[in-house]
């Protein structure tokens, strides 16, 4: 879009907040870039130039805007529509993966060299690997500055830079602050909890988080998810250790409460949480598509904004499909529990009732099979997916191609289209994925008057397209007993 000037210069001069993330704005004549959304009086459009990220911006030697803070945007949501190389790896480095593993080892992740990976990055996008996770390092360190205590030396590290030096150098080129001055604009209000850091997640509105937050109450797995005071909270396994998450939705913003066992883990913990609610959609372009069928119109205008419920951890959610498949939701819930309690790692939660991580499919690889209570079938689905997950054979990630993991899905037995696709939609972030044999969606279908037959509503539902899980979301609200049998 940034290519789109005359599209940008109105977007700023109306002050749209619905695209930011989508673009930047830099100003030629003060070297600062903004969000279309900012508060200050538009500059002269002869003295605009757009960027696609904020990585560009600070490529080309331009500092962040002090009012509108341009690096807290919410994220471009290209990277959630699309699954070709550059999203791909964009979602990897929004999950750290440069920062632990290097450039070689995105390219290694997406099956590339590194050459070309920089090459479509710099495209697209303006800046290569190393100067996208640069920019990610630089609202870490922001982060962890503003909301805790900590001594200088630990943030530098904790948000991924090699030097202390380093650190001061890139904080003061991005924000034009050294970190102590950053610090000290910091609201004298701000109320600091040892090892908790509290932040606000930013969307693009509307958000309606009733499908949301409700979706993942309902099917909250005892020990690993809960509902208390208004706040969905859960366990999070995380490359350097483990966390609490505790996310609360505002009018404007989810508030985000994060204890970590390792501060390194920050921005990987704040990207899938993120995903988990999938805050980087474009609502108004969601909503638009589907207006245009009549009779999902009025289901969008009753309660616009709904966003797919989705997960911090894709191998996570598929083995919890498989125990999903033929039973109820309560169920489901009560198969997860016992696993957690069996074979989950514990943690510690002083302020609620998380006990353990959902057991990695290592652990699960070892269970004995006998002792799973579920019919031999499940049981083979089951042990097949767990096997094939910690060894490798069968990879779940944000930088999986949809299609050919979807198609490796149903290779596997006992995987029927629902399981495939219901992992497409919330693990792996499919917006098109469908589902067209679920049982609420084919009673919400006869109830509106649409094909209740898969094959009749898959052909009426391609004009829902490219949104057709946005579409599911407001047909299960239709339902007065959502979520309630999941077919195979």
């Amino acid at each position: 879009m940034h290519t789109d000037t005359e599209r940008c210069v109105r977007a700023v001069q109306s002050k749209d907040a619905r695209f930011d993330g989508w673009f930047f704005t830099a100003v030629l004549t003060t070297r600062i870039y903004c969000r279309p959304s900012c508060p200050v009086v538009p500059p002269k459009p002869e003295n605009m130039t757009f960027y696609p990220s904020a990585a560009a911006c600070q490529q080309a030697g331009f500092r962040a805007c002090k009012r509108c803070r341009p690096d807290t945007s919410p994220g471009s949501p290209e990277w959630n529509q699309r699954a070709d190389l550059v999203a791909r790896a964009m979602r990897l480095i929004a999950d750290g993966t440069v920062d632990r593993e290097g450039v070689p080892g995105l390219a290694a992740r997406l099956g590339y060299s590194t050459r070309q990976i920089e090459r479509q990055l710099l495209a697209e996008l303006g800046a290569g690997p190393l100067a996208l996770a640069r920019a990610q390092r630089a609202q870490t360190a922001r982060l962890l500055i503003e909301t805790t205590a900590l001594p200088m030396a630990e943030i530098a590290f904790a948000a991924g830079f090699s030097s202390i030096r380093t650190f001061n150098d890139t904080v003061r080129e991005v924000f034009a602050l050294s970190p102590s001055e950053l610090r000290n604009r910091r609201p004298k209000t701000t109320v600091l909890t040892p090892g908790t850091l509290t932040l606000r997640l930013p969307f693009r509105a509307p958000l309606n988080p009733d499908n949301l937050f409700g979706h993942l109450a309902a099917t909250a797995v005892p020990g690993v998810e809960e509902w208390r005071a208004d706040a969905y909270r859960r366990t999070l396994r995380l490359p350097y250790g483990h966390g609490i998450a505790s996310l609360t939705p505002r009018s404007d913003h989810i508030a985000c409460r994060l204890t970590l066992s390792d501060l390194r883990d920050l921005p990987v913990a704040i990207s899938r949480c993120r995903r988990m609610l999938d805050l980087d959609a474009d609502p108004v372009a969601v909503d638009d598509q589907l207006r245009t069928d009549p009779v999902l119109a009025p289901l969008v205008d009753k309660a616009p904004g709904r966003r797919v419920p989705r997960t911090v951890d894709e191998a996570e959610f598929a083995v919890r499909a498989v125990l999903g498949q033929q039973v109820s939701t309560a169920a489901a819930r009560t198969h997860a529990a016992r696993l957690v309690t069996a074979h989950g790692e514990p943690v510690d939660d002083p302020e609620g009732g998380l006990t353990h991580l959902f057991p990695s499919p290592e652990s699960l690889a070892a269970v004995n099979p006998e002792t799973l209570a579920m019919p031999n079938t499940r049981r083979t689905t089951f042990t097949t997916l767990v096997a094939q997950l910690a060894d490798g054979t069968l990879h779940l990630g944000v930088e999986s191609d949809w299609a050919e993991t979807r198609a490796q899905l149903l290779s596997l037995p006992g995987f029927g289209p629902w399981t495939a696709d219901v992992i497409a939609m919330r693990a792996l972030g499919d917006p098109d994925a469908f589902l067209p044999t679920d049982l609420g969606i084919r009673r919400a279908a006869q109830e509106l008057g649409l094909p209740s037959t898969p094959a009749a509503l898959t052909a009426r539902a391609a004009a829902w397209r490219p949104w057709r899980a946005y579409a599911v979301q407001y047909l299960w609200a239709t339902d007065s007993h959502p979520i309630n049998f999941l077919p195979v």
